[in-house]
């Protein structure tokens, strides 16, 4: 009998115990990217690419489990828009890919609205992992339109993780989707949502995925506020961490908070830190997984450490970082055949151009492009305008000099609008580029155009000359634009219920293929 009681002390003591350290010390290990924008295959150079993603994530994954610690696994968001082959298929291989490799949970970014919403219900439906945002609002029911947040666990664990979406989402997006949506502030819905989850659930942490940005010590400039000022907007010890997306950049600081300038891949980095909650951001197309590793106890989160894990990221030279990571198979195998559906799609010449057009965003977003003029040059010829315009946040690449294939031109315009025109009277006119020309640099909206010689004076716009011919008050002019812009894209005035405003069939990639066919060999100092 007294063997027994022992026993039954024994067992009764060792269950406190492990009750006391699950109590006291645990240990989580949180794994992320963002901005994947259509990178599920590897690049020309053997770079990224998700089956290299998922043995590097398998692996961290593995040894964190080894050590006794729960893993949970997020995305920032922007899954959709950047590559043709994933671009042609909806990014089907981006989602499936992502739950195969075994995401928990993502934000939905901006770019999850540049196909019809019929096209995210399918993405949703794609995917094994919950799909959030607290802060965009059906307005027909006031009620948040997708879903708010997921409480995850992990051995014991318990998680809540609260998505967000950036506000800028409401002008960047294509307006002919989004027109039921409100975007509210982020932290004006994750307050009370925090507040009502840990009443509720209890949670051990409490994370939120953002696609937001980060601008170092809350200087948005004129992006919408982002992770900083939701950080700091937030009562202390609402949230933990923040896992983001949208300016797509590492976030390294150094140890005074500043940007840490000495950051290349395979070198050190630590996360930015407001108002106690940790901060952090993967850069771009997974050419990184993010891992950092928190101490729990007795309720008090500790960063042990944090570290950019490059995939397959090159150097200069053309040699691999670190050692190259292998692709996972079975996962290779699944999205080989989406690789080369879209492959078939968009190989052979369609032309030739003579010198590289440059579409890097701090160039079209900063000054006039030689790339934005053979773009509104096509637009002009297909709908007879005098002269056009378009938003360098439109120009999403690069083209380089010699022969161009489809998949050149669907990299430049992966969105799908299509080409529109306006027939302006003289003073609409003045009123209309009084307004789109002040649209300043570092924007997605700075105006791009072409075959019009005008200026912004005292915030009127002057006009020398449309087409080579000097500016008539009295006359009529006809101008190309894009139908994302004409429907308020980038903030710019909606033209569509104008009078004079006709929308075509055709789409810019469309139509930028057909007059690169029609005019090669083409020369970059004629445009």
């Amino acid at each position: 009998m007294r063997i027994i009681i022992s026993l039954f002390l024994l067992s009764f003591l060792t269950a406190c115990q492990l009750i006391e350290t699950k109590a006291n010390t645990q240990y989580l290990t949180v794994l992320h990217t963002n901005d994947n924008h259509g990178r599920f295959w590897h690049n020309e150079n053997g770079e990224y690419g998700m089956a290299a993603r998922k043995t590097l994530i398998d692996q961290l994954r593995d040894k964190a489990e080894a050590k006794g610690h729960s893993v949970i696994l997020l995305s920032g968001g922007d899954i959709n828009t950047g590559v043709p082959e994933s671009d042609l298929q909806v990014a089907e291989p981006d989602f499936k890919g992502m739950s195969i490799i075994g995401y928990d949970a993502m934000a939905i970014g901006n770019h999850e609205f540049d196909n019809p919403l019929s096209v995210l219900d399918k993405q949703i439906a794609w995917s094994n992992f919950p799909i959030l945002s607290a802060n965009i609002i059906d307005k027909t029911t006031n009620q948040p339109a997708y879903q708010s947040y997921a409480i995850i666990e992990k051995n014991e664990l318990k998680i809540a993780v609260i998505g967000l979406t950036t506000v800028d989402t409401a002008k960047i997006a294509n307006p002919e989707y989004i027109g039921h949506l409100n975007f509210i502030t982020p932290a004006a819905a994750a307050q009370p949502l925090a507040g009502k989850i840990k009443d509720k659930y209890k949670p051990d942490v409490v994370l939120a995925v953002t696609h937001m940005g980060h601008y170092h010590d809350a200087k948005h400039g004129i992006n919408a506020p982002g992770d900083v000022t939701l950080a700091r907007s937030l009562k202390p010890n609402t949230l933990d961490m923040i896992i983001g997306g949208h300016s797509q950049e590492p976030i390294c600081v150094d140890k005074d908070g500043n940007p840490d300038a000495t950051f290349s891949p395979g070198k050190a980095c630590w996360p930015d830190q407001q108002n106690g909650t940790w901060i952090m951001q993967a850069h771009e197309w997974g050419k990184y997984v993010g891992k950092a590793v928190f101490k729990i106890e007795k309720g008090n989160k500790t960063l042990l450490s944090y570290e950019l894990v490059p995939v397959n990221l090159k150097n200069a030279k053309g040699n691999f970082i670190t050692t190259e990571i292998a692709k996972d198979q079975e996962l290779y195998e699944f999205l080989l055949p989406y690789q080369q559906k879209g492959s078939e799609k968009l190989s052979g010449a369609v032309g030739n151009i003579d010198a590289f057009l440059d579409g890097r965003r701090d160039i079209v977003r900063f000054e006039q492009s030689k790339l934005a003029d053979l773009i509104i040059n096509a637009q002009a010829e297909a709908v007879g305008a005098d002269f056009g315009i378009i938003s360098g946040g439109g120009i999403r690449a690069s083209i380089k000099a010699g022969d161009i294939n489809y998949k050149d031109i669907l990299k430049v315009h992966p969105f799908k609008n299509r080409v529109a025109y306006i027939d302006w009277q003289g003073p609409e006119l003045l009123e209309y580029l009084a307004i789109v020309g002040s649209f300043p640099p570092d924007a997605g909206a700075y105006l791009q155009y072409h075959n019009i010689d005008f200026e912004i004076n005292n915030s009127k716009a002057v006009i020398r000359s449309i087409n080579g011919k000097k500016f008539d008050i009295n006359g009529t002019y006809r101008m190309s634009i894009n139908s994302y812009n004409a429907a308020g894209g980038d903030g710019y005035p909606i033209l569509t219920e104008k009078k004079n405003f006709q929308i075509t069939d055709s789409t810019d990639a469309q139509v930028l293929r057909a007059y690169i066919e029609k005019h090669s060999p083409i020369k970059v100092e004629n445009l």
